[in-house]
Formats: structure tokens, C-alpha cells, sequence
């Protein structure tokens, strides 16, 4: 699914509004009735519903939507926001309409005095402000998102289109921004509804379909986008009839130590159930029998060292890996460190970087530029802060994480709910997948075990990215189902990836 900017919306609009054709008014009509819709399935006519109209067509919007409930028999107060002495000309039509047909319970509100006062128990629907909001609320007005927010704990709080105050395309860190239990937005996902710093305002985000030009989404590029089945079913590649573990690769994980194999184990058996034909693990000695005992699929190549990976960059001159996974539990000593050097001077395919060999790749920035092109780096948001700094909000992080991705010309990902994955061609795919329950010790290693596998096997490090990423959190949302969020361990994430291979493609 492409995630388009504000102005792009509104060309989307235009374009619908011109080329289906219809007027500006009915797909005002046909948004709102979504919306109304979507009231009505969820709450009972008995609680009382106080929209709060701005003079833009987000307010409209909200007219629309207070006559389509009074019609369905909910008692409805329509209170419009006097913030300009102008409105909108689909504002001033739905606002004539609704006067025709339900002209009580209509109040003007110029300041904060003429607030009304809610009943128990009631629904507040915000639909002040909309996605052609720039810049910050403030004076009086920001006052009555304050009173919102204030009555957010006793009523139940929806917005329209999105949070009024939030603004869809750069952070709204800090502005006044309604606080929403629900956000009724429509055709497509903002970017502000994938950063963690609006979690908490825009609530539970659902997604209208409004019937927008097919065409004009078709063929308007994007640089965000929000990865779905359909993405996911034109990268899978069904296996071949009369294929053999060799046309799967030959991978090489190098993880573990004294204390951390457990990181190993983890990793080694998500490469084997995301596919991988072969897979060899370098571990410290004292991971040799563990490895062979818990995962017998997996070779095992044992280090010199007892107790830490050290001689990992020897043994690669025949090539036989198709690619290279390290990191998990390997520890960040300085003979570690050492191997981590020489072995990227010698391998010059890409590899999956996570967990200890990004914090070595913090600790030796020079190592950086050492990493292969097209490689995948994992990180979780302080991992990524150790690699390449701080950033004020969410949106300058993640114009931090493609700028990295694209100088450097390496996959980077930035773990969370909606994780953000980078590619150096500039574009930038959030993943739906996934839930609370994977924030457990253990998850990072799955994935770095599932993109390991996927690489082997000859998907694209963009490939292998963004279907290893739906996977995992595929695979966590059925773990979770089974177990629940609280009981599930990274283990489960594993035994669930069959069945994500069955139902999430």
C-alpha cells in the first residue's frame, strides 16, 4: 500500500473528483457516510454524540456525519468551532443541509466559555482540523483541544481523517493534538499514523476505503510505503519441483558465546525454518554441543577460543557460503572485534548484521565504510542511535535512517511497531505485522536467523527485508494468538513460522 503525502491526498481527491466524475460535495458525502457507518457498527444510539466541526471540509466532513446518525436515530449536538469567518464551500452546503433537516441542537462556539458541558458516557467526534493542517493549533483554539483531551477519560474520543493538530507528513511533537481512542481516516495510511511519538494520539487507527481514483494511485510514486500481502505475493518465490538443498544456499551464522548461546540456538533454527538449504554455525568451543544437540539440521564449526568467536574471519577462501549472518550473542571483545575487521575485508557479499556486531560497528565507526553493499543492518532505536546519532523527533529519524541507507548503500532497519526499513533507493516500507508480545529476549535473533535464510536462497536483500520482516511478525502475531502477548517467547515466534508461510502469503 503507498503512503502518500498531504498534497498528494488532495491531488487524489481532485483527480477522483474530475476523472470518475463526481462533485467535490457527494465524495465529502460518500467519505463522512463511511465514517457514519463505522459509528453506527460500533456504538449504540443510546450514547449521545457531540461533533466538533471546524469551518475547513474536515468539518464537513463531520456535518455530513451528524446528519447521517441523527438519521439513524442518535441523538447528535453539533457544535461548530468559530475559528475564521470563512468556510469552506462544501462546509457552508453541508451545513445548509443539515439545518434543513435537523436544525436543533446546532451551537456556535467563538471561545472557550461556550464549551458545552457532556453527559456520561457520551461520543466526541473531532473533526476540526484534517490533513491540510501545517502548522501548529494555537490560542483558543488549542484551548478546546485541551477541553478534549481533558474529557478523554470519561467519553470515548474519535477523530476524523486524523487527531486535529497532528499534521500528516513532519512531527507534531509537542503541539496541541486531539488525543483520540479512534482515527477514521481514509484510502490510505499517513506517515503520521506510523511514528511511535503519535501512538498515543491517533489510537486505534482504521483505514475507509472512499473509492479514490485507482488510476491516480497507480501511477503516482511514492517513497513510503506500507507493506501488504500483495507486496508480499509478488516477492515469494514457490520452490521449484525438482530443487535440492543446494538451490536454497549454503548459509554461514556466526553467534554465541560463554552465557549467550542460547542467541545462537534461536537464530540457527529460525535460518532453517525460513528455508535455508545449508547451514553452517561458527560458535565458540563451548557452543559446540549445544548447537548439535539443539538444532541437529545446523553443521557446527567450532572457534579456537573457548568462550568467544575469534578466528571467524579464517575458512571463507572456497566461497561455498552464499551469505553471512552475525551478531547474535556474540559478544563485543576485542579479539571479536579483530575477526569482525578482517572478516569484512575479505567478504565482499552482503551479509545481516545485528545485535553485538552492530554495537562493534559503534565502537569502530571506520569499520562502517568496511561493510558490503546491499547488506541488511537490524537495529532496535538505540542500537540505531549508538550507529549514527540522535534525532529530535521520529520524522528526522527516519530522514537520518534513508540518508544512511542511501550514502552507504545498505538496508537498514529501524525496529518498532510499524518497523521502518530503509533501502538505497530512497524508498522506505513500514511493516504491519507483529505485536507487544515480540518485545521479548530473543525476537532480534529469529529475524536475523530469517533474513540469513531468505538471502541464501537468492531473494534480494530488498526481497529477503521486506518479506522476512512480515514473516517474523507474522509469525509473532500467530504466537500470540496461541500463547498470548504475555506468555509468548521467541521460541514460539519460530514454531510459528509454518504456518505464516501457509497464511500470511
Amino acid at each position: 500500500m503507498k503512503i502518500f503525502s498531504a498534497a498528494q491526498i488532495r491531488e487524489a481527491d481532485q483527480y477522483t473528483i474530475q476523472h470518475e466524475p463526481i462533485s467535490s460535495a457527494d465524495l465529502m458525502e460518500r467519505a463522512a457516510g463511511k465514517c457514519a457507518e463505522w459509528i453506527e457498527d460500533h456504538f449504540s444510539p443510546t450514547q449521545p454524540v457531540y461533533i466538533f466541526c471546524g469551518k475547513g471540509n474536515n468539518g464537513g466532513d463531520g456535518l455530513v456525519i451528524s446528519r447521517l446518525l441523527q438519521e439513524h436515530g442518535y441523538t447528535v449536538h453539533t457544535c461548530i468551532i468559530q475559528h475564521s469567518p470563512n468556510a469552506s464551500a462544501d462546509h457552508t452546503l453541508k451545513l445548509q443541509q443539515l439545518r434543513e433537516a435537523f436544525p436543533a441542537n446546532i451551537t456556535e462556539i467563538g471561545d472557550l466559555s461556550d464549551f458545552p458541558g457532556l453527559p456520561d458516557n457520551a461520543i466526541i467526534v473531532d473533526a476540526l482540523f484534517g490533513t491540510g493542517m501545517s502548522r501548529p493549533v494555537e490560542g483558543w483554539l488549542a484551548g478546546v483541544i485541551h477541553r478534549i483531551n481533558d474529557l478523554r477519560s470519561q467519553h470515548t474520543v474519535i477523530a476524523i481523517d486524523l487527531p486535529s493538530g497532528m499534521i500528516a507528513d513532519t512531527s507534531s511533537n509537542h503541539f496541541a493534538v486531539v488525543k483520540a481512542h479512534y482515527t477514521l481516516s481514509f484510502e490510505f495510511y499517513k506517515l503520521a499514523f506510523l511514528l511511535p511519538e503519535n501512538a498515543a494520539l491517533s489510537g486505534e487507527v482504521h483505514i475507509l476505503p472512499i473509492g479514490l481514483s485507482p488510476d491516480y494511485i497507480l501511477h503516482t510514486p511514492t517513497r513510503y510505503h506500507l507493506t501488504d500481502r500483495q507486496i508480499i505475493r509478488t516477492i515469494y518465490k514457490p520452490r521449484d519441483p525438482f530443487s535440492h538443498k543446494g538451490t536454497y544456499g549454503h548459509a554461514l551464522l556466526i553467534a554465541g558465546s560463554y552465557g549467550k548461546m542460547g542467541a545462537a540456538v534461536l537464530s540457527a533454527r529460525a535460518c532453517i525454518r525460513a528455508g535455508v538449504g545449508l547451514l553452517s554455525c561458527h560458535l565458540p568451543k563451548c557452543g559446540y554441543e549445544i548447537m548439535q544437540i539443539s538444532e541437529p539440521c545446523a553443521m557446527c564449526i567450532p572457534d579456537k577460543d573457548t568462550y568467544f568467536n575469534t578466528h571467524f574471519h579464517t575458512g571463507l577462501a572456497d566461497a561455498r557460503y552464499k551469505v553471512i549472518g552475525i551478531g547474535p550473542g556474540i559478544d563485543t571483545q576485542p579479539e571479536t572485534a579483530r575477526s569482525f575487521e578482517q572478516l569484512l575485508h575479505s567478504w565482499q557479499q552482503p551479509m545481516v548484521i545485528d545485535a553485538d556486531a552492530l554495537n562493534l560497528l559503534a565502537k569502530n565507526p571506520k569499520l562502517l565504510q568496511l561493510v558490503p553493499k546491499n547488506s541488511i543492518l537490524t537495529p532496535h532505536p538505540k542500537e540505531f542511535e549508538r550507529l549514527f546519532g540522535p534525532a529530535p523527533n521520529d520524522v528526522e529519524r527516519l530522514a537520518l535512517l534513508s540518508k544512511e541507507a542511501v550514502s552507504r548503500h545498505l538496508y537498514i532497519l529501524l525496529k518498532g511497531r510499524y518497523t521502518a526499513m530503509a533501502c538505497p533507493d530512497g524508498s522506505i516500507y513500514f511493516n504491519p505485522t507483529g505485536n507487544p508480545g515480540m518485545a521479548t529476549g530473543g525476537s532480534g535473533d529469529v529475524l536475523t536467523g530469517i533474513l540469513t535464510g531468505l538471502l541464501a536462497q537468492g531473494y534480494t536483500s530488498k526481497e529477503a527485508l521486506i518479506l522476512g520482516v512480515w514473516l517474523h511478525g507474522y509469525a509473532g502475531d500467530i504466537a500470540a494468538a496461541e500463547h498470548s502477548q504475555e506468555a509468548m517467547t521467541a521460541g514460539d515466534i519460530i514454531t510459528g513460522l509454518g504456518q505464516a508461510f501457509k497464511e500470511g502469503i
